[in-house]
């Protein structure tokens, strides 16, 4: 029999989370495995931010979060801040930039920050398990018994750090629920957020040929909005607005589009049938939207016509197609093109500032497979590293 590894924490998963959750307990002096699937780690790191990856935001708030329990996250994010992560960028000189709204991308290459988490593992001594798989889980009197294809490996701590089903290709799953399950905590259910909006044969019909169409625009729903740009697709919308709006989006819901966000469509209208009443609707459209766009609208609300024939009552259905467009998407694209997933373990089930279960003693959550979410711009991994700082110091 091969002899079983020991350390005193093991963390399940070697992404954004599970790496700083690693390196903190590392440099705490404790002996720290971290197991991961795939043959290299941080792959969700390596490619996100078109490869530049967008490792935080200076504006992060509690405010950019959605969970059952909207105030879990704040012990975490004020006990290591997108600054504080920002100092250990600049610690290991990583040029970086802000792109807009306070998303900060490095230079070059997301691969910067993979190697600066590495190099941090490797400087508190931790120890990686790439390519390995996991077959069972369970706890011992001494702590946790994690059975790989490697061999047997125990740890008085076991963090999950293996986040959510989002973006399968890169080995994603729900396993991290399976294992709170299997230790009888509660998961709220689990969907694909910051994922682009399908549209119904009879719309897609109506908008295929305006795929690639850009606009900035006020998107809404359940009284939430985001002020972004939006993007018609072969399939629906997508665009940061509409990313955005999918973590507040369910089935059957409409959404509420405003095209021009900082025009008063009908007032434009009206002006332009006084001024040029021999110009058609789309030519006048076309002042304020793409060619396209405003192509589509103008077939919509009456096709080849001239202002001069349209009355007021004519400009605010036109207008309202612009300023208040409301469509019912079909669905979501789902985890395939998710960026992240929405739900997750219970935070009713994990201490707030350990991220320790309150049943399973020894037993951690972080990151992407917690029910906290954030919002598009680099949140996202401000919470893998909050959250992951947090057990780190507590394992």
């Amino acid at each position: 029999m091969k002899q079983p590894l020991v350390y005193d924490v093991i963390v399940l998963g070697g992404g954004a989370a599970g790496l700083m959750c690693a390196s903190t307990a590392g440099g705490r002096g404790r002996r720290v495995a971290v197991i991961e699937q795939a043959k290299r780690p941080a792959e969700k790191i390596r490619i996100s931010g078109g490869g530049r990856c967008n490792f935080t935001n200076l504006h992060t708030t509690p405010a950019n979060f959605l969970s059952r329990n909207p105030h879990f996250c704040k012990s975490a994010l004020s006990g290591y801040t997108q600054h504080d992560f920002i100092a250990l960028v600049e610690k290991h000189r990583i040029a970086y930039h802000e792109k807009t709204r306070g998303q900060l991308f490095c230079d070059d290459s997301s691969q910067q920050i993979i190697d600066m988490l590495l190099d941090e593992c490797g400087a508190a001594g931790v120890t990686l398990h790439p390519g390995t798989k996991i077959s069972s889980v369970a706890k011992g009197e001494g702590g946790f018994i994690v059975v790989t294809d490697r061999g047997e490996i125990r740890g008085q701590s076991l963090v999950i750090a293996t986040g959510g089903p989002s973006i399968p290709k890169m080995g994603s799953s729900g396993f991290g629920y399976k294992i709170a399950e299997q230790f009888a905590l509660k998961v709220v259910p689990p969907r694909a957020g910051l994922v682009p909006l399908t549209f119904d044969e009879a719309l897609l019909a109506r908008s295929k040929d305006l795929a690639g169409v850009a606009v900035d625009t006020v998107v809404s729903c359940d009284g939430v909005q985001f002020d972004e740009a939006m993007l018609f697709t072969h399939r629906g919308l997508s665009g940061p607005a509409i990313l955005q709006i999918s973590s507040y989006w369910r089935d059957g819901d409409d959404i509420q589009i405003d095209m021009a966000p900082s025009v008063d469509v009908f007032a434009a209208l009206k002006e332009t049938r006084r001024d040029h009443p021999r110009q058609e609707l789309a030519t006048g459209l076309a002042r304020l939207l793409p060619s396209r766009l405003a192509q589509r609208i103008a077939e919509a609300g009456g096709g080849a016509v001239r202002m001069a024939d349209l009355s007021d009552r004519q400009l605010l259905a036109v207008a309202a197609l612009v300023n208040k467009w409301q469509v019912t998407p079909r669905g979501t694209e789902g985890y395939r093109t998710a960026e992240v997933t929405l739900g997750g373990v219970n935070t009713a089930e994990l201490s707030s500032k350990t991220f320790e279960s309150k049943s399973v003693a020894g037993l951690f959550f972080i990151g992407e497979v917690i029910d906290v979410t954030g919002h598009l711009g680099g949140f996202n991994f401000q919470w893998a590293w909050s959250s992951g700082f947090a057990a780190g110091q507590n394992v």
